[in-house]
């Protein structure tokens, strides 16, 4: 797909464009943001993939570079991003830091690589944070199970009170250790009443898992019907960003972008009055 300034290809959308009134003092605060597991830059087109390829997800290719331009290019209209499946730094991506390289190449001020397993020198598992808003702090937590799987945490706003804050998160496969992970992570933002959590959930809207996060924070799934995985057939909504009712949803999208084994997906949110000044403080690409 051409991304030469071009609209991105839509696989499927959920509410329309909030139209902004003409006098720009009064127009609402609408953040964009995205959450994409992309896969270290490794391009997958089938299930035979993961076997003929496999080599991939630990030594070097010549494709990984051309693929991580190609996320930059999809993520500059963003302003906040959360990335899943990053390589921080290791032997198989010629040892760049992925979160830094897509952040330098898709304009971004602010960037968080949280390494979550280190293989030798090869591959350092990650999630990362890209952001054109400043951060008052980004924590990183494990999260309970197997080594390996993280989340991070992140808060936008001086005052706790009025902040926004951004979590990202890469579950396991397994449900019972999604089960303990949903509910750490409920206990860190469960009072929270500003929150987006976004990332690989590896599990489905209306599974105990998810009912579980639901029920124990402020979070709302805004739609159960987008299919992110596979990427050359999607029908597993494994990719999520969840919202508290205080960000009002304008726009939802899984975007047909096949860099990956997942679809990124993309959701634009109003900020109420009180994190007005997080919006505004926003920088350009």
């Amino acid at each position: 797909m051409s991304m030469g300034g071009g609209a991105l290809a839509v696989r499927e959308r959920v509410g329309e464009a909030l139209t902004r009134p003409a006098n720009a003092d009064t127009a609402p605060v609408v953040l964009r943001l995205a959450s994409f597991n992309i896969q270290t830059g490794i391009s997958t087109s089938s299930y035979r993939d993961y076997i003929t390829g496999g080599w991939r997800h630990v030594w070097p290719s010549t494709k990984r570079l051309p693929n991580l331009n190609r996320i930059a290019q999809l993520l500059e209209p963003f302003d906040i991003a959360g990335l899943q499946e990053v390589d921080g730094g290791g032997m198989r991506s010629h040892n760049i830091v992925q979160t830094q390289y897509l952040a330098e190449h898709a304009g971004f001020a602010y960037w968080h690589n949280q390494v979550n397993r280190r293989i030798g020198r090869l591959a350092l598992h990650s999630n990362g944070l890209l952001s054109r808003i400043r951060p008052d702090f980004v924590h990183d937590y494990p999260l309970p199970g197997m080594p390996g799987r993280g989340a991070l945490l992140a808060r936008f706003g001086r005052d706790p009170r009025n902040a926004l804050y951004v979590c990202v998160a890469h579950l396991a496969l397994s449900r019972r250790a999604r089960l303990k992970q949903l509910r750490f992570i409920s206990g860190l933002i469960g009072h929270l009443p500003y929150v987006v959590m976004m990332g690989d959930l590896n599990c489905e809207p209306n599974t105990p898992e998810l009912d579980l996060l639901l029920d124990a924070t402020h979070l709302n799934d805004p739609v159960c019907r987008l299919k992110t995985f596979p990427s050359w057939r999607p029908h597993k909504m494994l990719d999520h960003i969840l919202v508290t009712p205080s960000l009002r949803v304008n726009r939802l999208e899984v975007i047909d972008f096949a860099c990956s084994d997942h679809l990124p997906v993309s959701m634009e949110v109003v900020l109420p009055d009180a994190l007005a000044h997080i919006g505004e403080a926003r920088q350009s690409a």
